[in-house]
């Protein structure tokens, strides 16, 4: 099996390179092969077959749990170590019982400190503005701190006493205003945190001719913590990035999480590429998705740039209700693996899957989701979504390019 390997300029990727991959849950054992059989499309009609890739499939969730006993077998995650960069379908967490989350708890035992979504509208797809093709936007969402970080205790615990009584006397806060029966939760945030997620989003700005990077915050309010976020991004933007700034070819510029959430709606065209914190980058996701036809059409990357360690995944869940019916759209899963693609310099693959995407859609061929929506749109199914993008690629396509 060939593995991807880190050098100082970048990664060293196989002409044969090994992905791991995690099937999913629910709807995942219908979307994860029709992804896979479209990118192998391709890798073969972008590099005429001098490239391919072999698929490792590693377990995760409910299936992972009735095998092994584990929602999160140390095997699935030392092969994402190995193997570096890797492709996951959605999984389920049982409230109540195993890990708080598989897919933070993937994110956390990597260091995956970026959560890098973009967001654009494909011509076809239902979108509840009336212009959502002035959205063209990159989210950078902090994935390891915040209160996502998952440090809290509920109340009643012995630890959620030992903090309040730590607040109250040794701290002698006192704005809980009743340290009795609060549960706790800690909101770390910190320098080098923040400088390696602001450093990537103004990397990836000027990499990509972007105009700007917007640092998203509530540092009005919370002002040790987010405020600290946006000034220590400030400070590295001069200190590493100053004559880009000078030059007036980056601006980067500081609005509240509240203010953002309402010019995305009514001005989303003032923004490029967007730097934030995890609780509101989760915000920011969800109102960017619903204007551009929802998480469906979403794709994520969680990567660590140092390492080159990367899953890409599904920003949806399992959907278990249409689970074996042929009718989940594959769209953010696929359009996930075009992001994996560019993240390992296999640029040209990348661009025939969202070439292909663009085209199907504008042609109104969609699954029910999108379809439904459309005035004359074809419905088709889960594969037969995948094989219209598969038909797509082909130079002799009947398709066409409408």
């Amino acid at each position: 099996m060939s593995k991807i390997t880190k050098t100082p300029t970048g990664l060293r990727v196989p002409d044969a390179v090994t992905i791991p991959f995690i099937t999913g849950d629910g709807i995942g054992k219908e979307i994860s092969p029709v992804c896979r059989a479209v990118v192998d499309a391709a890798v073969k009609q972008a590099f005429k077959g001098n490239r391919s890739i072999e698929w490792l499939e590693v377990e995760a969730g409910q299936e992972a749990f009735k095998k092994r006993g584990s929602y999160l077998p140390d095997e699935t995650v030392a092969a994402f170590k190995e193997y570096r960069v890797g492709l996951k379908g959605p999984l389920n967490t049982p409230a109540g019982r195993g890990v708080r989350s598989l897919n933070v708890a993937l994110r956390q035992a990597l260091d995956l400190y970026a959560c890098v979504r973009p967001f654009r509208y494909f011509y076809g797809v239902y979108s509840p503005v009336k212009y959502p093709e002035r959205i063209d936007i990159t989210v950078f969402r902090e994935n390891t701190e915040d209160v996502y970080a998952g440090i809290e205790w509920p109340f009643g615990s012995d630890n959620a006493a030992k903090f309040s009584k730590f607040l109250t006397e040794e701290l002698q806060e006192t704005k809980v205003r009743f340290p009795e029966t609060a549960a706790f939760g800690v909101k770390p945030v910190s320098k080098e945190g923040t400088e390696r997620l602001v450093r990537q989003a103004i990397q990836y700005a000027l990499a990509h001719h972007r105009r700007s990077v917007t640092l998203v915050h509530n540092g009005n309010i919370m002002k040790y913590t987010e405020g600290a976020f946006c000034n220590w991004a400030y400070e590295l933007a001069e200190r590493e990035f100053g004559p880009y700034l000078s030059s007036g070819r980056l601006v980067v510029t500081g609005i509240t999480c509240d203010a953002f959430l309402q010019n995305a709606i009514s001005n989303p065209d003032e923004y490029s590429v967007i730097a934030t914190l995890n609780l509101n980058g989760d915000y920011i996701s969800d109102v960017l998705a619903a204007q551009v036809g929802g998480v469906g059409m979403a794709p994520s990357g969680n990567i660590n740039y140092e390492t080159g360690h990367g899953i890409f995944e599904v920003t949806h869940g399992v959907a278990s209700d249409i689970e074996g019916k042929n009718v989940a759209n594959p769209s953010s899963l696929i359009l996930s693996a075009a992001m994996m693609l560019e993240h390992i310099g296999w640029n040209d693959a990348a661009k025939l899957i969202v070439t292909a995407m663009e085209r199907v859609l504008r042609q109104g061929i969609s699954t029910s989701d999108v379809a439904e929506s459309q005035k004359h749109g074809k419905c088709v199914g889960t594969k037969e979504f995948g094989d219209a993008l598969i038909a797509m690629m082909n130079p002799s396509s009947h398709f066409g390019t409408r």
